[in-house]
């Protein structure tokens, strides 16, 4: 019999998520920034008493709080990596950390309307110039946190030095974003999308006088963050369900079965254990002795990105064989 401390061993091996170190410090780093941009607003709102710095500075914080949030999903998900108890690994704690920020996107889509419908009904004065120069420096900084990011993108996936790679399949269209560096991404990004809406706006309304122009844009770059945050929301909700059955992946596993002799899938669920990795339990039903799940799992290893596999084969001696 096994004792507890084999099985702790086999647990310890079943994590796939080999961590984006560059993007953990990256999104650290925007977060710094962000915050502190966000306390420097709010101070020069306080001494100068501007609301549209106070506004500004506000609205940063809640992106600060969101890309946080991503940056202690990144550590989080590093830290308990080796922890026995997560099955298959602790990537799905950065998802969370995806699913949790686009929800903050939603809440900032929200605030965006109350506060356009608010001065659609009730006008206030806008000084130009002050605003304008506070929200060119906010854009600014949003650029730069949105470069940074981008460095985070991890290109090494399938970079191992080994020459046997070029035979293997790989689909760039099969590839995945890393969700939770996304989630913080589109934050920078909203807030970028904020500031060019509040610059053309801000223009109209100085040289045009059309004071109306800052609600309007506003609402509009509230249904943008909401399409984004919808989308986010589908696709890290996917991840965290297991809703993985229509991913092409599936189709390849099936093509890779029907060129073993005599094998019919009975039973299949493929679900994602890392960024472009998956794992997969199928049965199968054959009247071949000779068919041996070692067999089935090195058909399978053509395919790079399944990267777990476990194997039931039910032979029918009684049965016909199966058709090709």
């Amino acid at each position: 019999m096994n004792s507890p401390h084999d099985l702790t061993r086999w647990a310890q091996s079943h994590h796939y998520g080999a961590g984006n170190l560059r993007a953990e410090k990256n999104t650290r780093l925007v977060m710094w920034i962000t915050l502190a941009t966000m306390v420097l607003e709010i101070s020069a709102g306080w001494w100068f008493n501007s609301m549209a710095l106070l506004a500004d500075g506000w609205h940063m914080s809640s992106h600060a709080l969101a890309i946080g949030l991503s940056a202690f999903a990144y550590a989080a998900a590093r830290r308990y990596a080796n922890d026995p108890r997560f099955a298959f690994g602790t990537w799905k704690i950065e998802v969370l950390g995806g699913y949790t920020s686009a929800l903050f996107l939603l809440a900032v889509a929200a605030l965006m309307v109350f506060g356009g419908v608010e001065r659609l009904i009730t006008p206030q004065p806008i000084r130009y110039v002050e605003a304008l120069i506070v929200t060119v420096f906010g854009l600014i900084i949003n650029l730069l946190c949105a470069l940074i990011l981008n460095r985070g993108h991890d290109h090494h996936h399938h970079d191992h030095g080994d020459p046997s790679h070029g035979e293997r399949h790989h689909d760039a269209a099969h590839s995945h974003d890393d969700l939770n560096l996304k989630a913080a991404y589109i934050h920078v990004l909203t807030d970028a999308l904020t500031s060019v809406l509040a610059i053309a706006a801000l223009t109209g309304g100085w040289l045009g006088g059309w004071a109306w122009l800052d609600a309007a844009c506003a609402l509009v770059g509230a249904t943008l963050v909401a399409l984004w945050a919808k989308n986010l929301l589908r696709q890290t909700a996917n991840a965290l369900l297991d809703r993985e059955m229509d991913h092409p992946v599936v189709a390849e596993i099936g093509e890779v079965i029907a060129t073993l002799p005599d094998a019919q899938i009975t039973d299949l669920h493929v679900w994602r254990v890392g960024n472009n990795a998956y794992a997969c339990t199928l049965s199968l039903l054959t009247h071949d002795a000779g068919l041996t799940p070692l067999q089935v799992r090195e058909a399978l290893a053509i395919h790079e990105e399944i990267v777990h596999v476990t194997v039931e084969i039910h032979r029918c001696e009684t049965c016909e064989p199966l058709a090709g």
